[in-house]
């Protein structure tokens, strides 16, 4: 499980400025003086409550084990000090602050977590950008002057582990030269050694090139992939960014949250759970409260979730909300109910047993009893617990050894 943090408020602005879609426009005419432009936003971005070592309290509280901070969404708004970005950077306009640097200090100095970053390669707004666009990207003006000297001087002033790449802007990778900065990455940069990067580098490279694929915002396949893949996915089910409006409904509840979680490992991914901060730095309550729930449900289950490999099933066939997870070295298969059975026992029809050598355990709690099944499986007969003796409240793993 990874973290993300974004500020990606900026999407508004194209809804506003670009798509001029009425809700948009309507909602700056009502409460924004006339000739008022996104860039007079950025002093309103203050920061002053952002406290990077309670932001990493709270990450490394959710169980997370790295974290993917966006640096620089589409409006081109960088977060540090970027010597490409003048005056439109945290350190010269707005909280007048380092933000990237402090996240990596405190991710670094207070907690075991990696340090990811979330750069955008194009802008939607920069003239150079949209001269090349109109030039069908035979001229590259806008990758050589802004996004390659980013991307190096953020890769060399904070060595982030995790590079989360976006935003191609419907050009090829031969434009942003994707290539050519990762063979850099890869064999000279100073995170060469350690550095994992996804597949968004230029048109047509998702979920075919890179070190994990992302394939789509919120992916998730419902099957095994071949290759290494991240559900990259919101808490606020209608936004990356904090929307001051948004309803409770909006909201995934951390059942849905912990039930996409497990998919997500079954099915051999990884879960980049994003986070939208407010303009003065803090984390709302709400997400809060659900990484920390995520924190609570996976000092119990993490032994079905951490260092662990799809298993032959991903789901079970009898059963329904039922996934599988495995750890071949200890000989382990974990199967995670997403729902407890009413009549008091579950059946697995994936797992081959042999009784006197199978074990069942419900993590959390113990051995269970359990009987095999025709034609095949078992048949587990879980304990009649209060809910204040229940393991954990949202979701729970059997643990199988001597199982096929």
């Amino acid at each position: 499980m990874a973290l993300g943090m974004d500020r990606r408020n900026g999407q508004r602005r194209w809804y506003w400025q670009k798509q001029k879609q009425k809700p948009y426009v309507d909602f700056m005419q009502k409460n924004y003086p006339p000739h008022f432009g996104y860039q007079d936003f950025a002093p309103q971005f203050t920061a002053e409550f952002f406290d990077a070592k309670e932001w990493t309290d709270i990450f490394a509280s959710s169980g997370a084990k790295y974290i993917v901070l966006t640096t620089k969404h589409h409006e081109g708004y960088t977060l540090w000090g970027s010597k490409n970005s003048w005056n439109w950077n945290a350190v010269d306009v707005g909280p007048k602050r380092d933000l990237v640097g402090e996240v990596a200090s405190a991710i670094r100095s207070y907690s075991d977590l990696r340090l990811g970053l979330y750069h955008s390669l194009f802008e939607w707004f920069n003239p150079l950008f949209e001269q090349d666009a109109a030039n069908l990207f035979t001229t590259d003006y806008f990758p050589n002057s802004k996004t390659l000297p980013e991307l190096y001087e953020l890769v060399v002033k904070y060595k982030p582990e995790v590079l989360w790449s976006d935003g191609d802007g419907d050009a090829p990778d031969t434009y942003w030269n994707s290539t050519g900065f990762l063979a850099w990455l890869y064999n000279d940069s100073p995170v060469r050694d350690t550095v994992v990067t996804n597949d968004r580098w230029g048109l047509d490279t998702i979920c075919k090139h890179g070190g994990y694929y992302t394939c789509a915002d919120r992916y998730q396949p419902g099957h095994l992939l071949k290759h290494k893949w991240e559900n990259c996915m919101t808490i606020d089910t209608k936004s990356w960014g904090y929307r001051r409006n948004a309803p409770l409904r909006d909201y995934l509840t951390i059942e849905q949250l912990v039930a996409a979680l497990v998919e997500t490992v079954s099915c051999g991914g990884n879960l980049l759970l994003n986070v939208g901060p407010t303009h003065d730095g803090r984390i709302s309550p709400i997400f809060e409260e659900r990484l920390r729930q995520m924190g609570s449900w996976l000092k119990v289950n993490g032994e079905a979730i951490y260092n662990t490999t799809a298993w032959r099933a991903q789901k079970d066939n009898v059963t329904s909300n039922l996934w599988y997870t495995s750890r071949p070295k200890e000989k382990a298969v974990f199967a995670i109910l997403l729902e407890l059975p009413k009549n008091g026992s579950v059946i697995l029809s994936e797992p081959v047993v042999t009784q006197g050598l199978t074990q069942v355990e419900l993590l959390g709690y113990g051995l269970l009893h359990w009987e095999p099944v025709k034609p095949s499986g078992l048949q587990i007969f879980l304990p009649q617990l209060s809910f204040s003796q229940m393991p954990c409240q949202w979701a729970w793993t059997l643990k199988l050894t001597g199982a096929t």
